[in-house]
């Protein structure tokens, strides 16, 4: 096990990852002046929308609106979610700096989410990957369901490997793991993370936990004591996946950078302006966020 990275950089998944499960549809004004805020707190990368179809995803319908009326900080990597060639040609004229692609290590996960099994899913990425590139963007693998999967249970990390192995054969810069039902524990964590690490460098894995059930921190802390520095959030605790059953949300970034601020972790974001991002979306969703930091800064104000 490695020392505590001194530095971990946060990706902020809240206007994808965090709105795609919202019943309550978001402005495109409010989305933008959302995004305009995160913008400034001092995070490295936004993932600001989903190029989806949007008669699945129809939070996020506005997704070329919203790229294209943003206010660009040279500082942050804007970052969108791109399914396919149609989704990655809107995603370039509304603006990506990188295109994120997506898949399950589940053979019934990616069924669900993307109505292809896995081998007929790897075409299909790798077109996008290909004229992604060509195009001078970065390319992220999302791999959902890498610990549990709501209908097969527990995923091996063979499997796992075996997706990552053929993602960035197809030309990926790094992949995300994602703990789709937040289900892990730390033990799970080191099972996955032994083996990939004797394969791929750390700085080649980013970790994407919900907190289902109360894990994600702990499993970050394990994360990190293996050497990852780069993490997944969502201001507020805010979203959940929409073909994963009972998923809560991601793990809050408030409470991420609580523990990374108390460890002497540098991050290099403003934690007030987080919270003040945080507050901004819950009054416009009209409900309390789950962030445990956030409702400690509120009461505080």
């Amino acid at each position: 096990m490695a020392r505590l990275p001194n530095y971990v950089q946060i990706k902020e998944v809240a206007p994808r990852d965090g709105l795609q499960n919202e019943k309550k549809f978001i402005s495109t004004a409010d989305k933008v002046a959302w995004i305009n805020m995160l913008s400034e707190t001092g995070v490295s990368e936004i993932e600001y929308s989903s190029f989806v179809n949007p008669k699945w995803i129809p939070a996020l319908k506005d997704a070329r609106d919203v790229g294209k009326q943003i206010k660009r900080n040279p500082n942050v990597l804007y970052s969108a979610l791109v399914p396919n060639m149609k989704g990655l040609e809107f995603a370039l004229e509304a603006g990506i700096d990188s295109a994120n692609v997506f898949m399950s290590a589940s053979e019934s996960h990616n069924k669900k989410n993307i109505n292809k099994s896995i081998d007929d899913t790897y075409p299909v990425l790798d077109e996008v990957i290909q004229e992604a590139k060509q195009a001078g963007k970065r390319v992220t693998g999302y791999v959902s369901t890498v610990f549990d999967c709501p209908y097969e249970g527990k995923i091996e990390p063979e499997d796992v490997i075996r997706v990552c192995e053929r993602l960035f054969k197809s030309g990926v810069d790094d992949i995300s793991l994602g703990d789709t039902i937040g289900s892990a524990v730390p033990t799970q964590v080191e099972q996955l993370l032994t083996p990939l690490l004797t394969r791929y460098p750390s700085e080649k894995l980013i970790l994407h936990f919900h907190d289902t059930r109360g894990m994600a921190i702990a499993n970050i802390m394990t994360a990190m004591h293996y050497g990852i520095n780069r993490f997944d959030s969502s201001v507020g605790g805010l979203g959940g996946c929409p073909y994963a059953p009972g998923a809560a949300g991601n793990v809050a970034t408030n409470d991420v950078l609580y523990l990374l601020n108390g460890l002497g972790i540098e991050t290099g974001i403003n934690e007030k302006r987080i919270q003040e991002a945080s507050l901004f979306i819950q009054k416009k969703l009209g409900k309390l966020l789950p962030s445990r930091s956030l409702a400690y800064f509120a009461n505080a104000q």
